[in-house]
């Protein structure tokens, strides 16, 4: 069976709380949706030109989220990386059976902080993958693993597109992007979920997001085929990952193994087709192989 959960994107992602409205984070939510546009303020302000300039308001948004004053939240992103490999057992006595519980369970807050200095470090990549969803997105648009919600916000303000599913297992994510998205004038725009097996998300998607969330997921193969059987026949997957733990160990929460990359080339390969694009950046874009049984 093909796993269905997200796990937080980002990088190289404590107990289930009352963060998240239920199990599942989107209740009450009909089969068929189209939401309302963004508003045009809102539209207008999320964008590439935003996010460069201040991630969306990201920091203002993280330290009222987590409660820190800047001068603490400087001092906590500085340090979220090796924080958050502290938190991992290590590949050797890692159980890949427990990587949904480490997401969703183990890494509280750590891994809001990593990625909110991932996406602030490295602002000029980020924005490279938004203009990529801007070429791309529309219709119902799954925000696989999606992290901080840089990704589903930007697209939520697309007008081509109807609505954001945004699907993370972990609960201070959600709540975050929940929040953020109140915000900024997009909460109508963006549902959040814990996984793909909520019952209100729709059967099909016409885009699928999921950027550096592949390499954490103990068969990446198996969530290739769970998208593709989730995907609307012209639809479109912008995809990325990492196989590397890093030339020092500095991410050990990402698999590498080589029969378990062998089979997600092979399974990419059989079920995709790349589509070109001139941005010089690791995410490719794909369509489902035409004739392929889904």
């Amino acid at each position: 069976m093909v796993r269905s959960w997200g796990t937080a994107s980002g990088g190289r992602s404590p107990a289930r709380s009352n963060l998240s409205p239920s199990s599942h984070g989107c209740p009450g939510v009909p089969k068929l949706i189209q939401a309302e546009p963004a508003s045009p303020v809102a539209a207008a302000s999320i964008g590439v030109d935003r996010f460069l300039e201040d991630g969306f308001a990201l920091r203002e948004q993280l330290a009222a989220f987590l409660e820190l004053a800047p001068e603490a939240l400087e001092q906590r992103l500085a340090a979220s990386c090796s924080d958050l490999a502290a938190l991992h057992p290590g590949a050797v006595d890692f159980d890949p059976q427990r990587v949904g519980a480490f997401y969703e369970e183990t890494v509280g807050t750590g891994h809001l902080l990593e990625l909110a200095a991932w996406h602030l470090g490295s602002a000029d990549y980020i924005a490279e993958t938004l203009r990529l969803q801007a070429r791309f997105a529309r219709g119902q648009v799954l925000d696989f693993g999606g992290g901080i919600g840089s990704h589903a916000l930007a697209a939520a303000a697309l007008p081509a597109v109807e609505l954001v599913w945004f699907v993370d297992l972990n609960p201070h994510n959600r709540a975050f992007v929940a929040q953020r998205a109140k915000q900024l004038g997009l909460g109508r725009r963006i549902r959040v979920c814990r996984d793909l097996d909520d019952p209100a998300l729709p059967e099909r998607f016409d885009t699928v997001v999921c950027l550096d969330v592949l390499e954490h997921l103990p068969d990446p193969a198996g969530q290739l085929i769970g998208f593709s059987e989730r995907m609307e026949p012209d639809a479109t997957a912008l995809l990325n990952w990492y196989f590397f733990k890093g030339f020092k160990g500095e991410y050990p929460f990402h698999f590498d193994e080589p029969d378990l990359v062998e089979r997600f080339f092979e399974t990419l390969q059989d079920r995709y087709l790349e589509l070109f694009h001139p941005l010089l950046i690791t995410t490719r874009a794909y369509r489902l192989r035409p004739g392929r049984p889904r």
